[in-house]
């Protein structure tokens, strides 16, 4: 079954999918922790091939008590911190936003039931002109990347 999965997940995420008129999106997988948090992180890239800019202001999910968007800043003494941006992202016209680790991303608390390996979850994501996009999104860092290590104190 796993491996199903896995070919149909790879399927989604091979190609840009066209999320509105102007807005696409590519690339997109989501990293769930390990341990007791039930929390995941979503990365993917926008494209606005539009003529006019469009800006990313929400997300949200079924499967999350809270789906927000986040990204990770620099404290004074040099250590990363992730944090909450209510105001989301303008995509430029022509342009891209990354969405990606140690940047920004859609940080999802809560999941219920917690997404497992392999599976295809909807994240919708909320534009200010482009409306509600619904993108589905693979359970699994690409091939390629370094898995994330979970956080011991």
């Amino acid at each position: 079954m796993f491996a199903l999965k896995t070919l149909l997940a790879a399927g989604v995420v091979a190609f840009a999918l066209p999320a509105s008129a102007d807005i696409l999106i590519s690339g997109q997988y989501l990293i769930v922790s390990r341990g007791a948090m039930a929390a995941g992180a979503a990365y993917f890239v926008v494209e606005n091939t539009g003529a006019t800019d469009d800006h990313l202001v929400g997300a949200s999910s079924t499967f999350a008590a809270r789906t927000e968007l986040h990204t990770h800043i620099a404290s004074p003494n040099g250590v990363m911190q992730m944090v909450s941006v209510p105001g989301g992202w303008i995509i430029p016209a022509g342009g891209i936003h990354v969405l990606q680790r140690g940047g920004d991303h859609v940080m999802l608390m809560g999941m219920s039931p917690r997404p497992q390996m392999g599976d295809v979850v909807t994240l919708t994501l909320t534009f200010e002109k482009a409306g509600d996009v619904p993108v589905q999104i693979v359970v699994g860092a690409p091939a390629g990347t370094v898995p994330m290590r979970p956080v011991t104190p």
